[in-house]
């Protein structure tokens, strides 16, 4: 079944909000956004009502809708949800993962690395995306997998802050090292507790996330 303008437009605008289009707090301009998409208003506000109920966006009768912004307790919440369907997935995939697989998992940590040699930050978040994305499809469950995706995609502006905490770059690398081994030799306790550690905010980490949204408000 095709899908509907609205879910689309809908999708797109999730995808503008995760990337800093729009930032948390902003108003998003109803007439304006029906220009862009060259649509009458009644999509826009069908996809203004999807990205209401996925918690992306608020609407206030007679001021608008403006992208939500998010507490301390809901990102630590996220967070903690987030390390969870890692863990599961890595604990799966250390037992299903074929060769070929592990083998890609490898290359992608091998672009990761070689991001990290050259002090590329946003190149290393690139290729640390593919890398969990693939421990996400080697789970072999297709509805974790969507449901890690979707989760991953929520979190994609905060993943990408605290790699600027000093330091974190190459602790990530090294943590990388550690779950792709563990998946080699099949450990799925292992995998899944290094994937629970290495996505958990905590500490430094989490004071360095809530400084960036304080400067942003």
């Amino acid at each position: 079944m095709e899908r509907s303008r609205s879910d689309r437009i809908a999708e797109l605008l999730e995808e503008q909000i995760l990337t800093g289009r729009f930032p948390e707090g902003s108003r998003l301009d109803e007439a304006l956004l029906a220009e862009e998409h060259g649509v009458s208003r009644t999509p826009i506000r069908e996809a203004f009502n999807r990205l209401s109920l996925s918690g992306l966006v608020v609407q206030h009768p007679r001021r608008g809708v403006f992208v939500r912004k998010t507490s301390a307790s809901e990102l630590i919440e996220m967070f903690e949800a987030m390390a969870e369907l890692e863990a599961a997935c890595g604990r799966l995939a250390a037992v299903r993962a074929t060769e070929a697989e592990i083998e890609a998992l490898q290359a992608a940590n091998r672009l990761c690395r070689a991001a990290l040699e050259r002090g590329d930050v946003d190149g290393y978040y690139v290729e640390n995306g593919v890398f969990h994305h693939r421990i996400y499809a080697y789970s072999g469950n297709r509805y974790l997998e969507h449901e890690a995706q979707r989760l991953h995609r929520r979190l994609k502006p905060f993943r990408r802050m605290q790699l600027h905490l000093r330091g974190r770059l190459r602790q990530s690398m090294h943590e990388h090292e550690g779950i792709v081994e563990a998946i080699r030799r099949g450990d799925a306790a292992e995998t899944a507790d290094l994937l629970r550690q290495h996505v958990a905010v905590q500490g430094e980490k989490f004071h360095h996330l809530m400084a960036h949204l304080r400067a942003a408000e």
